[in-house]
């Protein structure tokens, strides 16, 4: 790659790193997501590459090493401007892991500020006095204080990162960003002076975002969800591209899996259910029980291929995941039921599917490492957040045209998602 590497990302899921990197390609740059840390320089010219972890919710420890790794690569390749990506809820626990990345890059880069804003109102999560709100209720009042892995059952951002940091959280909040990009640049010389080092910054609306763009150029190190991405590629000259978002002409067969256990999944799985499509449910118990859970799926897909898409999941309520992480454990539940579903996508695909759509960021990462796919071009968006993208069939990916796929966050997408995203899949000639 030449040196025309403006923008160098770290998204701690691979949802949220397709999530970034379809507001980035909205907003004109030319976009590659890899998977993991790549072992080579890319080949291929990008405005900005979404390096793609999974390490949300492992050990913080390990989650800072991977993301020091992504960072070295990304510094390799030039990139002018860092960004931490994390979900634009917040989720978390107070060991991490968003505290402890921030401060190892911050340490690694030689800076002593960043700012830090989950918003995202085009989903409607907004941050107003330093509170993260999701719709019209604060963040634990929306079913994120269920959540089986980072339960969030505090909305107030100050609190919920200064116990992650050693370092002093301040707020730059919206009387501030209301006044434009110079009122936001004075207030982030008045916290340095302070001592502060990590700003949560509100955001009610992609006006804010677009405010705080410019405020943002001089920064090494960003971290936010994927809101304040809209109002970056105007730092590097960049306007809108109709063609960023071209992937080539769908083909093959269609399916979804789905691990995710949010509200607007269940609600999602709900939709499809009712729409007449084909679904069937996974029961973790007989997966623990040693049933070949992945072989019964995929004969019982195979006969309604052929008539359009079908849903395989394991989707539930609360309090039914409550129940079997009581018998099972939480770690091991979780860890056995994505490993199942990712088998069966790897299955479909060999079957000939081609247009896939994973729902959850946990399954998503478990499914994409399991269809060995190492690079991804983004292309159109489906919903908010949510691109399709296409990955090139190499010796890993049993696709020989290669594969159309979806990567929905859990807590993303209206109720009919599933069927909606495949009436969206139009057909482009490739960029």
């Amino acid at each position: 790659m030449s040196g025309s590497l403006k923008l160098g990302c770290i998204a701690d899921d691979f949802t949220g790193a397709t999530d970034l990197a379809n507001n980035l390609v909205r907003a004109g740059m030319r976009v590659v997501q890899t998977i993991g840390v790549p072992p080579a320089a890319l080949d291929t010219e990008a405005d900005a590459v979404v390096v793609a972890l999974k390490s949300r919710t492992i050990p913080a420890a390990e989650a800072v090493a991977q993301s020091l790794e992504a960072l070295r690569w990304l510094q390799a390749q030039g990139a002018q401007q860092i960004y931490f990506k994390y979900c634009s809820t917040f989720d978390s626990t107070p060991q991490g892991n968003i505290g402890p990345v921030t401060e190892a890059l911050m340490d690694a880069l030689g800076t002593d500020f960043t700012v830090a804003t989950p918003a995202f109102p085009d989903n409607k999560r907004t941050v107003f006095k330093g509170y993260l709100f999701a719709g019209d209720v604060l963040l634990n009042e929306s079913g994120m204080q269920n959540h089986p892995l980072t339960p969030m059952t505090d909305p107030n951002l100050m609190r919920v990162l200064q116990a992650q940091t050693r370092r002093r959280v301040g707020l730059i909040d919206h009387s501030v960003v209301a006044r434009g990009p110079q009122a936001v640049s004075e207030r982030i010389a008045a916290l340095r002076a302070e001592g502060v080092a990590m700003a949560i910054v509100d955001a009610v609306s992609n006006d804010d975002l677009l405010r705080l763009g410019p405020a943002m150029a001089a920064l090494p190190l960003l971290t936010a969800g994927s809101g304040l991405a809209i109002g970056l590629p105007a730092n590097f000259g960049l306007a809108p591209s109709s063609t960023a978002a071209d992937l080539p002409a769908p083909r093959g067969l269609q399916a979804v899996v789905s691990g995710s256990c949010s509200a607007a999944t269940n609600a999602q799985v709900l939709n499809f259910i009712q729409s007449g499509r084909p679904a069937l449910a996974i029961d973790p118990l007989r997966i623990a029980a040693g049933v070949d859970v992945c072989a019964e799926a995929l004969a019982w897909a195979q006969p309604h291929l052929a008539s359009g898409p079908v849903l395989i999941y394991s989707t539930a309520e609360p309090r039914d995941v409550k129940a079997i992480q009581g018998q099972l454990g939480v770690e091991q539940a979780g860890a056995m039921v994505e490993r199942t579903i990712a088998d069966i996508a790897r299955g479909l695909v060999a079957r000939g599917v081609q247009q896939l759509v994973v729902a959850g960021g946990e399954t998503s990462g478990a499914c994409v490492q399991a269809l060995g796919i190492a690079q991804m071009r983004i292309g159109p968006q489906i919903d908010p957040g949510v691109p399709w993208c296409h990955a090139l069939p190499d010796a890993a990916l049993p696709a020989p045209g290669g594969l159309h796929i979806t990567l929905k966050s859990g807590n993303f997408g209206t109720p009919d998602f599933f069927t909606k995203a495949f009436r969206s899949l139009v057909t482009a000639s490739p960029a």
